[in-house]
């Protein structure tokens, strides 16, 4: 039986890789990779050091493993590249066959999130050219934090971005945990790239689907590029508002409006957004009657 290694264990995505795979091959053959592994032994499976930047420590930690799951690095990124070939080469040096990697769509040029999607170009590269066994998920923007700014949306009682009418390919974490516990299991997703989605909607179709789960009457009001860029900055700082703008261009541009290779890659369709809603819908109830 493969042994699997997932890094960024203690995350939102990579513990939902986690749970989701042990579902297929059972806790005794994973094993989480965590800068922290305390933050991540809730999960109940082996936890090993696994900081991006510390190659020796990665070697050590992947020994005994055959399948690792590199889920894509939070740092800038010129940082994020190099962090990246650590744990290649390291996954190399410890005899791991195949790596799975977590890209994103996106923009490669023209906007400011375009340095991010570059650096994960360069890393499926590397990874294509490892000589290993490889799967690369190319993943949606997902729809949770949307969610989970609901309170925020109410008291504006809008959703205000610069993503204009163009579509999106909205994902959530525990949809593509499954799509990727499969393309960690199953051969015959080696050398594939999948665009892992739902259906594409705009942020009209977004603000409905919000309004159907907690009963709000939000509207969608587009702004400009530049406009946004300076509210996100205002709010989230130079870096991460800059980011944040940029993946909204691209939505703008159409750039995450990709056909979806979720089927191929997990084996049944994407939970349907009207699924989805109507489920946070009736947790939204049985909150309010609690």
């Amino acid at each position: 039986m493969v042994n699997i290694a997932i890094t960024a264990a203690s995350g939102q995505l990579g513990s939902e890789i986690v749970k989701a795979t042990c579902l297929i091959v059972g806790q005794e053959k994973v094993v989480g990779l965590a800068r922290t592994p305390a933050k991540a032994e809730h999960l109940g499976v082996e936890v090993r050091k696994g900081d991006y930047n510390n190659r020796e420590e990665l070697e050590t930690s992947l020994r005994g493993i055959d399948t690792l799951l590199l889920v894509s690095g939070m740092d800038v990124p010129d940082k994020r590249i190099g962090q990246h070939r650590n744990v290649i080469e390291a996954a190399k040096a410890a005899g791991v066959t195949k790596i799975v990697y977590t890209s994103v769509q996106g923009a490669d040029t023209g906007t400011a999130f375009s340095p991010v999607i570059q650096s994960n170009r360069q890393t499926e590269q590397d990874i294509q050219n490892s000589g290993l066994q490889w799967v690369i998920g190319r993943n949606g923007i997902y729809i949770e934090p949307d969610v989970e700014y609901i309170e925020t949306y109410k008291q504006t009682g809008e959703i205000a971005n610069c993503a204009g009418e163009g579509k999106c390919g909205y994902t959530t974490r525990p949809e593509i945990a499954y799509a990727y516990a499969r393309m960690l299991t199953e051969d015959k997703h080696n050398g594939k790239t999948y665009n892992l989605h739902g259906e594409a909607i705009t942020q009209s179709d977004l603000a409905a689907y919000l309004n159907l789960a907690f009963g709000t009457q939000l509207t969608y009001r587009a702004m400009t590029v530049e406009d946004y860029q300076s509210d996100r900055i205002t709010e989230l700082g130079e870096f991460m508002g800059t980011v944040i703008a940029g993946i909204y261009e691209g939505i703008r541009e159409g750039k995450v409006n990709n056909p979806s290779d979720f089927f191929a890659a997990a084996g049944r369709e994407h939970q349907s957004w009207k699924d989805y809603f109507t489920q946070l819908n009736t947790l939204h109830i049985r909150k309010l009657n609690s």
